[in-house]
């Protein structure tokens, strides 16, 4: 399943796809800390995340993975 990474640059915005959520999660990192992008959120087709709540999200998949 591919996931989004949507972010604002000079009220341009920009698009990125992500193979894995954890391909997605680092671009999402790299735009908003090394590039500033602001506005920077991940999609999964269905739903939009902030960095904080796709973070929360993959925690407690993988939680839910070892249970």
């Amino acid at each position: 399943m591919p996931f989004f990474v949507e972010a604002y640059l000079n009220d341009c915005k920009l698009t990125s796809t992500g193979k894995t959520a954890e391909n997605a999660f680092a671009e999402a990192i790299d735009w908003h800390v090394a590039k500033q992008f602001s506005g920077v959120t991940i999609s999964d087709g269905g739903r939009s995340y902030t960095i904080a709540e796709f973070s929360e999200a993959m925690a407690l998949t993988e939680i839910a993975k070892t249970i």
